[in-house]
């Protein structure tokens, strides 16, 4: 890990006030633990934020106590929101610049903390180190079930420590790990993932670099998952023999019903792929492959699919560069097919022409309840028109 990657990583970053905030937060639940009563009885507002609404229980008050220990022996400032958390099943921790020491501060109270369920530390530079203090508490944990940990720089080493913790937590349900810097050698874990949980139902991968190095190993994973239903892998790189492979896991997957791999580069290849995946998946319903690098003749290698598929229900296909002929050549392959469940289909960004228009007219009588949605409006120039359009020519001086 470079130097500047560390320096961020490692910075404490507190001021006087942070202190001072500390010292407050430490005192006030010194005082609640040690049964001081005129905070209870006041009625004046302070400007402490740490006030909570009604009393402490004696588990929340020994949790709060546990958790401003541990701020003080890893010298950071407490989190006010955990502290006034309560009972409360949602924790919400998002930008707090908590960094690998304010995540070993909050480690050992979210392992005696029997009410949290979804656990949200999105942007705070949590590292590979921050993810290594929290691993315990979220391998152990039986309420935690919804974890976002995205934007947290987490790295391969990362990558592993929450992999592992994961497996060893079948309570969880939901896991947001975008933009953390995955690559290759992360994705190794990652798949040891998708075959191990078997009670995993969402995962989001977007904003990462997962190249097709990476989706030759995620792609035999999908393929053998059994409980995974949300998967989001957009805004990564997936791209030739890696975007094939990881198309014809979701051919095997039975489980799947949300998938989105917009913004990468499957082009036709992987669109060809992704075609003959929805000739044998019976089981999923939405579909985003926007931004792909598909063009006309992927546009046509998917449409194989969508002719004998039976389930699906959304496909997004926009800002593809497959024209007007793509687009028509996958709305005739909706229209041959007696059993589509079509409800969406966008082609966004996609400038179509009049061919295009009278067939999304024809299948629309077929399958009344399907919206077609194109961005660009078809522009065409009449002879009549032309006249209008074209700046008028000065008239030439007579000789």
């Amino acid at each position: 890990m470079g130097v500047t990657m560390r320096g961020r990583c490692e910075k404490s970053g507190e001021n006087k006030e942070q202190e001072k905030e500390a010292a407050a937060a430490a005192t006030a639940a010194a005082g609640r633990l040690a049964g001081v009563s005129e905070a209870e009885g006041s009625d004046t507002d302070t400007d402490s934020d740490l006030e909570t609404e009604g009393t402490h229980g004696l588990g929340e008050l020994v949790k709060d106590n546990l958790y401003l220990r541990s701020c003080r022996t890893h010298n950071v400032v407490p989190a006010s929101c955990f502290l006034r958390q309560g009972k409360a099943p949602e924790l919400n921790l998002r930008h707090r610049g908590l960094g690998p020491q304010g995540a070993r501060a909050l480690a050992s109270a979210l392992t005696s903390n029997p009410y949290v369920k979804w656990l949200d530390l999105r942007d705070n530079e949590l590292c590979g180190a921050g993810m290594e203090a929290l691993a315990h508490a979220l391998s152990k944990s039986s309420s935690i079930c919804d974890v976002d940990l995205s934007e947290n720089q987490l790295g391969a080493v990362g990558a592993q420590v929450i992999c592992a913790a994961l497996m060893a937590n079948p309570a969880m349900k939901k896991v947001q790990l975008a933009g953390n810097n995955l690559e290759e050698q992360a994705a190794q874990y990652l798949a040891e993932l998708l075959r191990a949980h078997t009670g995993l139902k969402s995962l989001d991968l977007s904003y990462n670099q997962l190249n097709d190095q990476a989706g030759e190993k995620l792609g035999p994973a999908l393929a053998e998952n059994t409980g995974l239903t949300e998967f989001n892998i957009s805004w990564n790189h997936l791209r030739g023999p890696g975007a094939v492979s990881f198309a014809r896991g979701l051919g095997a997957n039975i489980f799947l019903r949300v998938l989105d791999i917009s913004y990468n580069g499957f082009g036709d290849p992987g669109a060809a792929a992704v075609g003959e995946a929805l000739r044998t998946n019976n089981v999923l319903e939405e579909l985003n492959m926007s931004n792909n690098r598909i063009s006309m003749v992927g546009a046509r290698s998917l449409g194989l699919g969508l002719r004998v598929n039976q389930t699906l229900r959304i496909l997004v296909v926009s800002r593809n560069p497959m024209q007007s002929e793509g687009c028509l050549g996958v709305l005739k392959s909706v229209q041959d097919n007696p059993v589509s469940t079509l409800e969406l289909l966008d082609f966004s960004d996609i400038q179509v022409n009049r061919e295009f228009d009278d067939l999304a007219a024809s299948v629309k009588v077929i399958l009344p309840g399907l919206c077609i949605k194109t961005g660009v409006r078809r522009v065409e120039y009449k002879k009549e028109l032309l006249a209008v359009l074209r700046p008028s020519l000065p008239v030439s001086a007579p000789k």
